[in-house]
């Protein structure tokens, strides 16, 4: 179920930016969308201040990021800077981020009509231009005031978290050397029978090679299921999945087939598509079944939001993958996992999976086709069609 977040008032709405990006922002500039006058949020973008504010590239920056806002359906945008400077006060301290605020006001007049712009420093929060004390007072409002919001409860209550910086927020846990020694010799074993097959022609031995990764996956997720369900929220990897298992997975997804396999299994209530993934594996037509997933992902008009069991047991999978596996072999893990993110909604997520998987292998096609997404601002199909919804309105 996807829940509605509504920005009622700006103490809410910084509460919500932390537990939407996963982590608390620094030396940032957070725009959010707000598609109705009833303050319903949408997309949530972060810049680096230092390139919001650069004097050369920062007015096209803050062009683009207008567009995006634009095509996510925003009736207008709140700018939230995240700096240790009061920017009522005058002199040379506050330079950046005043130049940010001019760059972004620039681009947004006229579009989004006139900007409303919020800092939050270590010590406290206040509006760019509130001059009342009573509101806003030197040093701004107390942080503690964000701690104890209506949105922060039910963030809380969903599970979300957030991680003192981006680095732990996106960061890949690394199982022990005694695990990840299993994995390699699981991945050794895996590996040589493929290619046995490879050398001496055995169509059947490699189809039935593929069936086996995919049902490895179908596995692998249904432990981590299981294990939702039946234990308390949190639980984590290896605990689910043996290494051995991880291992073979790593090699599977190097197979075109069964990694395009794994993506149909994303989209869920679809028994099409499950046909489809099996039929993928056995006789190679991946063209067609991935086409559908992706339309399912990416189409305004037939586009749905990732089912939230099912992302977080394939999320969690693909990052025991990756935590197992050889460093710089992780291209299809990492790229299903930027999919993942990008499907969510969190841009910062796929960004950082993505860069990674092009890290391991520069010229993988899928990382490349969705970075092309990714660099266009294109959203995912059911944010999209929030975002019309929103126009019409």
């Amino acid at each position: 179920m996807t829940t509605t977040i509504r920005a009622r008032g700006p103490r809410e709405l910084l509460a919500y930016i932390p537990f939407r990006l996963g982590y608390r922002p620094q030396d940032s500039g957070v725009l959010v969308s707000l598609r109705t006058s009833r303050g319903r949020v949408g997309l949530v973008a972060r810049v680096d201040l230092d390139d919001l504010a650069d004097l050369e590239h920062g007015p096209q920056v803050a062009r683009t990021l207008v567009s995006h806002l634009s095509s996510d359906g925003a009736a207008r945008a709140v700018l939230v800077l995240y700096a240790d400077v009061d920017l009522r006060a005058g002199g040379a301290p506050a330079a950046r981020e005043r130049a940010a605020v001019e760059h972004w006001t620039e681009a947004a007049e006229g579009y989004l009509g006139e900007p409303e712009v919020w800092v939050v420093s270590a010590t406290g929060y206040h509006g760019a231009d509130c001059q009342d004390e009573t509101c806003c007072p030197p040093g701004g409002r107390p942080l503690a005031d964000l701690e104890s919001t209506e949105v922060g409860a039910h963030m809380v209550l969903a599970g979300a978290t957030v991680a003192p910086s981006r680095a732990q927020a996106t960061s890949i846990p690394v199982l022990d050397a005694v695990l990840r020694r299993k994995a390699s010799r699981a991945a050794n074993r895996w590996r040589a029978r493929r290619d046995a097959a490879h050398a001496t022609h055995d169509h059947q031995g490699l189809t039935a090679w593929r069936q086996e990764g995919l049902a490895a996956w179908r596995a692998a997720t249904g432990m981590v299921e299981q294990a939702y369900r039946s234990v308390e929220e949190g639980v984590r990897l290896p605990a689910a999945v043996p290494a051995t298992v991880l291992g073979r997975l790593e090699v599977a997804l190097e197979s075109v087939p069964v990694r395009d396999a794994v993506l149909l299994s994303f989209v869920a209530g679809n028994d099409e598509l499950a046909t489809l993934t099996a039929t993928a594996v056995a006789d190679e037509q991946v063209g067609t079944g991935t086409a559908a997933a992706l339309a399912a992902v990416v189409d305004p008009d037939s586009g749905l939001p990732p089912d939230p069991l099912r992302a977080r047991c394939a999320r969690e999978v693909l990052e025991a993958v990756a935590g197992a596996g050889r460093r710089g072999a992780q291209a299809p893990a990492l790229t299903l996992l930027a999919l993942l993110a990008w499907w969510d909604g969190d841009g910062v997520l796929a960004t950082d999976r993505l860069a990674a998987a092009l890290d391991a292998d520069p010229s993988y096609r899928l990382a490349l086709l969705l970075e092309r997404a990714l660099d266009a601002g294109l959203a995912p199909g059911w944010a999209r069609q929030q975002g019309r919804a929103g126009r019409a309105t």
